[in-house]
């Protein structure tokens, strides 16, 4: 559904646009409202809506009874909230996320078919640099091909 690599800066009241290519996804497939919160590798996932309640099954199964599991839960949910894009895609990244993510400025928007990926641009930059080199690996060691 969400595909690609796109760069974006935050404007100055504090907003990001959503690439014209999601946008078109989520007009085609009546995307409204999204979730976004605390994502691994220091990024913010960003589902839709219809994805979100699917992890929020999944992670309501988690046996809270593991230190493990209840941490993970509390960090997941306590930084979520629902965005609504305005009619041109933009919407606001609230400061604990992005003091999170460690974005200020410049940003890197990617899809990972169910999800979104808002990335600071560095960030982005130095996680691809260090993983790019071992994709073939990587592939190898998952994909059993």
């Amino acid at each position: 559904m969400f595909y690609g690599e796109y760069y974006h800066s935050i404007d100055r009241k504090g907003r990001i646009i959503l690439p014209s290519r999601f946008r078109d996804v989520c007009k085609e497939n009546g995307i409204e409202k999204f979730f976004i919160t605390r994502g691994l590798d220091k990024c913010i996932f960003m589902f839709t809506e219809e994805e979100w309640r699917l992890q929020e099954q999944k992670f309501k199964t988690m046996p809270f009874t593991k230190q493990e599991s209840r941490n993970f839960n509390r960090l997941f949910f306590s930084g979520a909230i629902d965005v609504v894009p305005d009619k041109q895609g933009r919407f606001i990244i609230p400061q604990f996320l992005k003091d999170y993510s460690n974005i200020k400025k410049e940003t890197v928007i990617i899809g990972i078919s169910n999800r979104v990926e808002i990335w600071d641009s560095k960030t982005w930059k130095d996680f691809y640099a260090t993983s790019s080199a071992g994709f073939e690996q990587i592939a190898e060691n998952i994909l059993n091909v």
